[in-house]
């Protein structure tokens, strides 16, 4: 697989148009374009008016736009800065309807990199984001004098940080989804302190209050005051939405040239046959269902991300017996009689809320009135491989073997994927096993995993690669090739232009995937990649993107 980030310069000068002249074009739907022109669409400076009030005046390349430029919305919102591909990308400052100010860095017309966010009510943010979302480190200060410098997650304080208010209080410790969570400390201008374990919950509250000298007759104090009364003029602002971003605007312009590729997409099939009533593995489904319902359903203490090392002991499995009757714990049904096995079930619950799988959707995708649909092994391992109906979970039969490995590696596992949110590890969701009664007492093993290609968009093309070339070809002519055959490296002939901090994550997040793999001693593994492209015609072909000619794809790693 070539993978390479695509440097400003380098963009920019992909296609140097030739012959540029001006033009005045005025569409049939009422848009108006004024500038220069080229290969029969925008090329070099230009004006585009569009008919319900948009407005961009700047650079463009091959019919969108692309390098420094301004961008303004009827409703008096512009964004000037820079364009890639239609989208805003790079520097830019937007400045809202409502006057609030946002200076920084954007990608794929989101905020995302360093930056500062100036509200119209006077409360100002500078510092770090990731997908249009407070995200990382950054200084939130209010307009009435209070100020929280530490680390932020989807908008809201999370994480380590200190909240300085005004009259000279501060709490310095451990937050989560914008309140106290966890260890901190509470101090007063007169020395006194609070120290302890904090929670909105008073049954998970503890900690001491330590007086000053000079107020030794206090007796005490109460932390939910910090959440009733200090937190109150704390609010974090929204950020302004954009309702209509610049590259939804983009005309699809007839450009010259021809498609790289000459690829047919067809559309995408659903996989697999459904289970029902009379399949092999139908009472095998319907006590896999029964023993995750049981599983997820039942009532569970709240969990900490802090996990003991007993939640990882190989020997914490839990067996519940399931008999057509039912029993004061398990349902009446109408399959066989059967053993259900949790493996480690606190690590996985933990593990779920650390990926925000939400319980009831995942038990409703599982064990809802949908089948699932039974997949033919893609690999050598000879496993059987279970889809949801909904697409979004996998499972997997696993040997003893696997469990074994699985077992071991769970707590280094969960360390990884709890400060790696970016990891492109496989999610595991679940580790059980059912075992049936009667003579031959068979076991099957089973392990639930996020299915990587569930996305909003149409997986065209996928891909197994090893980086390797020994026996990595499929054996399939390119009139049989659809979305849902695995393709491996020797097929793969895309190069993928990563915006280069894209690149730059994405090799690291490799590196560190590839180390704890290393340090688990796993050999056998791979990347697996599904494509989506953007562009395509009625019948089948991936169209030319109006910037490259390229084809335009989405991966999915």
């Amino acid at each position: 697989m070539s993978v390479a980030h695509v440097d400003d310069e380098e963009e920019e000068n992909i296609h140097k148009p030739s012959k540029l002249h001006h033009v005045e074009k005025a569409l049939p739907n009422g848009d108006i374009y004024l500038g220069q022109w080229a290969e029969n669409c925008p090329n070099g400076q230009g004006k585009f008016l569009w008919a319900d009030g948009c407005m961009y005046v700047g650079s463009w390349c091959r019919g969108r736009t692309m390098g420094r430029g301004k961008f303004s919305w009827p409703s008096g919102a512009t964004y000037e800065g820079q364009f890639k591909n239609g989208y805003m990308d790079g520097e830019g400052t937007y400045t809202g309807s409502s006057n609030d100010t946002y200076r920084g860095m954007w990608q794929s017309n989101t905020r995302h990199g360093g930056g500062m966010q100036s509200f119209t009510n006077g409360d100002c943010y500078k510092g770090q984001w990731c997908h249009g979302k407070m995200e990382g480190k950054g200084r939130y200060t209010w307009k009435n004098g209070n100020e929280y410098v530490g680390y932020w997650r989807e908008g809201k304080m999370n994480g380590v940080g200190t909240l300085v208010w005004a009259n000279g209080s501060l709490y310095e410790g451990s937050w989560q989804d914008g309140l106290p969570k966890g260890n901190g400390t509470f101090r007063w201008v007169d020395g006194s302190f609070y120290v302890g374990v904090w929670s909105e919950d008073a049954k998970e509250q503890s900690g001491t209050y330590y007086t000053s000298s000079a107020n030794r007759g206090s007796i005490g104090w109460d932390p939910l005051n910090v959440y009733l009364v200090y937190l109150r003029d704390c609010s974090v602002v929204s950020v302004e939405k954009i309702l209509v971003f610049p590259s939804e605007k983009m005309v699809s312009w007839q450009c010259e040239g021809k498609p790289l590729q000459n690829l047919i997409i067809r559309p995408a099939m659903r996989q697999g046959n459904t289970i029902s009533k009379g399949h092999k593995n139908y009472e095998l489904m319907l006590n896999l269902q029964l023993g995750i319902r049981h599983s997820v359903g039942k009532p569970a203490p709240a969990t900490s991300l802090d996990l003991k090392a007993t939640a990882f002991d190989s020997r914490n499995k839990v067996w519940t017996k399931f008999p057509p009757e039912g029993t004061k714990h398990t349902p009446p049904h109408q399959s066989c009689e059967f053993k259900w096995k949790d493996y480690c079930p606190l690590v996985f619950r933990t593990l779920r809320k650390l990926f925000k799988v939400d319980p009831a959707n995942y038990m409703m995708s599982i064990c809802g009135s949908d089948a699932l649909r039974e997949l033919s092994s893609p690999g050598k391992s000879g496993s059987f491989f279970y889809l949801t109906n909904n697409d979004k979970y996998m499972i997997k039969t696993v040997k003893k073997s696997e469990v074994k490995m699985l077992k071991r590696m769970l707590p280094a596992y969960y360390n990884h994927v709890r400060f790696h949110e970016n990891t492109l590890l496989t999610r595991f969701y679940g580790l059980h096993c059912v075992k049936m009664t009667g003579p031959a007492q068979k076991k099957v093993r089973f392990v639930i995993m996020g299915n990587l290609f569930c996305t909003e968009y149409s997986i065209h093309r996928r891909f197994d690669l090893k980086g390797s070339s020994h026996g990595r070809l499929a054996v399939k002519h390119e009139s049989e090739i659809d979305s849902t055959t695995t393709l491996k490296d020797l097929d793969l002939n895309l190069i993928f232009r990563l915006q280069k901090s894209w690149f730059q994550e994405f090799c690291r997040q490799l590196n560190r995937d590839c180390d704890f793999l290393e340090h688990e001693k796993i050999m056998d593994y791979s990347l697996l990649v599904g494509i989506h492209f953007r562009e395509i015609s009625p019948s089948g072909q991936p169209l030319s993107t109006t910037e490259t000619k390229h084809q335009t794809p989405i991966g999915a790693f």
